[in-house]
Order: C-alpha cells, then structure tokens, then sequence
C-alpha cells in the first residue's frame, strides 16, 4: 500500500483510525493520572506540580501539537468512513437486524465520536486555552487547579463533563478493541484477552475522569 492508498481506501483509512486512536489512548493514560492527583488532599499541590511540567516541558509541549493533529485526523477519518458506508446504503435494509449483528455502541461510533468532540470543545475553552494563551501572551501559567474548582460548581458544566466521560467509555469499549484488530493484533489467541482489558480501561478511566468535576461539585476535596 502507498502512501495515496494509506489516505483514500477505506483500509487505509481504519489503519490511520487505529493507529490514532492507540496513540490517543495513551494520551488518556498520561492525562488521567494527572487529572487523579486531585485526590491527594493536598489544595492541589501534586496536581500543579504536574500540570507544570506537562505545560512547560519542551518535549510534552511539542508532543502536544502531534497529538492535535492526530487528533484532527482521527476525527476526520472517522467521519470519511462513516459517510462512505452511509452511501453504500442508498436502499435501505427491509428488516432492521438492530444489536443482532452488531451492538449499538459500534454502529454509533459517529454520534460518539462527535459527542466526544464537543466535549473537548468545551474542556479546551475552559482550562487549555486560556492557560496556554497566559503562558504566552499574559502573565504566565493560570492556576488550574483553582479554575477546576470554580468552573465545576456550576452544575451544566459538571453534567456536560459526566456525558462526555459516558460517551467516550462507550466509545473506548468498540474503539479499544477494533484499533488492536485493525492492525491485526486481534487474533483468537489474545482476542480475549485484548476485549478483556479494553473493557476494563472503558470503565475505570472515564470514570477516574468524570469523578474529578463530581469531587468537586460535592466538595469532596479541598
């Protein structure tokens, strides 16, 4: 396969989608053990320290704009292939096998993916936004910390966050599992196994994520 054939078959496509999607997954890794430091109890002091050098090493900061544009492709290619297979259904079927054939949250990757979007919409507006605009045109690094605890006593915004942790766990269940199949990794041997751990990683990092704004909400930490 070229590289024309990498970008316009649809192989090629759910090749650049698995591939993304792996290196998002490990972005969530990083991101949700920065997030978890939270929970020390200590006013946020193991949070920030983190968050400083996430925000200003020079490597994470230019790993940072790679993870942008995967992030951009992953999100194009996945709309391209949703569109591609909505037009190989010009009639429709005559009996809706439903989760028969497959479950919901694989045929609504699209609708998740795009809820998903908006949720980091929302997030980078709020918190990585204006803390990288501060570092670079203002007075430097914002505390992020504090802004996390006065942006979730507002009750829509902790909502908000908690649908988007809900979506991408659903997400995450077909998304894991179909990225390591992609890439031919899904054998029978370890397709347990993979199934398995992506479950796993569905559930417990959404859910370390959405505990955060809850936390807050309630005054769980200080």
């Amino acid at each position: 396969m070229n590289w024309k054939q990498s970008f316009s078959t649809s192989i090629g496509k759910k090749l650049q989608m698995s591939l993304t999607g792996l290196f998002l997954i490990l972005f969530l890794v990083v991101h949700c053990y920065i997030n978890a430091q939270i929970f020390y109890m200590d006013g946020g002091t193991r949070f920030k320290e983190a968050a400083h050098f996430m925000g200003t090493n020079f490597l994470i900061r230019s790993i940072e704009l790679g993870l942008f544009g995967f992030l951009i492709l992953h999100v194009v290619q996945g709309l391209l292939l949703w569109a591609k297979n909505r037009s190989r259904r010009s009639v429709g079927y005559a009996v809706n096998a439903g989760g028969k054939t497959s479950p919901w949250y694989s045929r609504s990757m699209a609708l998740l993916g795009t809820l998903i979007l908006l949720f980091l919409i929302l997030h980078l507006s709020k918190f990585w936004g204006p803390n990288r605009y501060s570092q670079t045109f203002g007075s430097g690094e914002l505390d992020l910390y504090i802004m996390m605890r006065d942006e979730f006593q507002i009750a829509w915004v902790v909502i908000v966050y908690v649908l988007g942790c809900v979506a991408l766990g659903w997400h995450l269940v077909h998304g894991f599992y179909s990225a390591f199949q992609t890439l031919g990794l899904g054998t029978h041997k370890y397709k347990g196994m993979i199934k398995a751990i992506g479950v796993g990683f569905s559930i417990i990092v959404p859910m370390i994520f959405a505990s955060m704004p809850v936390a807050f909400y309630m005054q769980w930490v200080n």
